[in-house]
């Protein structure tokens, strides 16, 4: 028995879609399998950079030379209102 499948709708730009078509032509499969498929074959790119403000190019706004994680918490929220 077939598990039941879910509706759902895709936009798609032109030239994605002219590949679509084509692919499922050359296949001699619906379009839809060719999604599924496609999900199916889906892996998320992972960052090996687990450093995420440096990654995306973010800078200090302050002159201390210090980690942040040595920073004293009672500094860090300084200005903040506690």
């Amino acid at each position: 028995m077939l598990d039941p499948m879910r509706k759902t709708s895709v936009y798609l730009d032109e030239v994605q879609a002219a590949r679509l078509s084509r692919l499922a032509q050359e296949e001699g499969r619906s379009q839809a399998e060719i999604l599924r498929a496609a999900v199916d074959a889906y892996q998320p790119q992972t960052s090996r950079d687990r450093n995420f403000a440096l990654a995306a190019g973010f800078r200090r706004i302050d002159d201390d030379p210090r980690p942040i994680s040595q920073i004293p918490e009672h500094e860090l929220l300084d200005g903040f209102g506690t």
